[in-house]
């Protein structure tokens, strides 16, 4: 049995062990083998050698990323001890460059590994494909990608586009006219520029076109030259949609295609173009495609749990149909 002690100098462990020790406690669930007492700024842990030398040097860890970031969380717990490259971006300082500063001059940083990768590969790609589940950030940070290249005159306009498909409803049964109809599709995209351009300014682009906001078919017969466009929940585009939508790439356009292909809309599974184009597009020079997953997850904690239990279902399915 080993024993040692760690110190939090100049750190308060109110703060950093969370509101009732809920921190303390998620680094506990790592470690059911090891007993972690902490007093004050005293942490004392007890276990096998092999065990305590790995959580001292994780914990260790965990104290330099909250004294150069000033924050700390149960995602970046679950990310210290499990993800390797998120070490890597913290290390590098990554996780600390600013997208773009929000209407509240709030900074907007890109806050998982695969965020992180989204940002880098704009810089190099004309075309990002990112899949993955509901609350990884993907449009969010490509929003604020497009902002930044707006006001840094990358480009001359936005385009945020999706397809109106939602399960259940069908835009013929909404009221109101075809905007109105449209709106509730759209209001994720409002809200994320809204977090990011002061309402005046965002009206005033909306109203001269610098920002435009439509739905996928709208896209049809355009050409769009010095844009950023973001086409959002492309699993329910379909194949001909998608590749519609791909070839109105003009000349220093950027394009982002998110989506997630486990939330599918359309009749048939196989009908979405997004299926097609991670498939085929995938090598090609100038295309990225980034696959978050569930350590990106940035919602309510609970976010990662319904999407894993969410998997696990379609993977049992899955085996059942393989072995009747």
């Amino acid at each position: 049995m080993t024993e040692i002690v760690i110190f939090l100098e100049d750190i308060d462990p109110v703060i950093f062990f969370g509101t009732n020790n809920s921190l303390l406690d998620k680094i506990r669930s790592f470690f059911p083998k090891i007993k972690i007492v902490a007093r004050g700024n005293e942490i004392k842990c007890m276990g096998e050698e092999g065990e305590i030398t790995f959580f001292a040097e994780k914990f260790n860890e965990i104290i330099e990323y909250y004294r150069k970031y000033h924050r700390l969380d149960e995602q970046d717990i679950e990310k210290y001890f499990f993800d390797a490259d998120h070490l890597k971006s913290a290390s590098n300082g990554e996780f600390e460059q600013v997208i773009v500063f929000g209407t509240s001059g709030k900074p907007v940083r890109a806050r998982t590994v695969n965020q992180v990768v989204l940002v880098n590969d704009y810089k190099t790609n004309d075309l990002i494909i990112a899949e993955g589940p509901a609350g990884t950030g993907k449009t969010y940070t490509s929003i604020a990608l497009a902002v930044r290249a707006l006001k840094e005159r990358e480009v001359k306009k936005i385009v945020l586009t999706r397809p109106a498909v939602e399960a259940g409803e069908r835009l013929g049964f909404l009221p109101g006219d075809v905007k109105e109809k449209l709106d509730p599709y759209l209001q994720p995209l409002y809200d994320a520029l809204h977090d990011m351009i002061p309402f005046k300014k965002l009206e005033t682009w909306l109203e001269d076109g610098t920002v435009q906001i439509a739905p996928l078919a709208f896209m049809r017969g355009r050409t769009l030259e010095n844009a950023f466009v973001i086409l959002d929940e492309a699993q329910n585009a379909t194949v001909n949609q998608l590749k519609m939508f791909l070839t109105r790439m003009g000349i220093s356009s950027k394009f982002i295609m998110t989506g997630d292909t486990t939330q599918i809309d359309l009749p048939k599974r196989s009908d979405s173009g997004l299926l097609q184009a991670i498939r085929i597009l995938g090598g090609i020079e100038g295309i990225s495609i980034i696959r978050f997953d569930e350590r990106d997850i940035v919602r309510h904690k609970l976010v990662k749990k319904i999407v894993r239990a969410y998997e696990q279902e379609e993977s049992d399915n899955k085996n059942i149909t393989n072995n009747p």
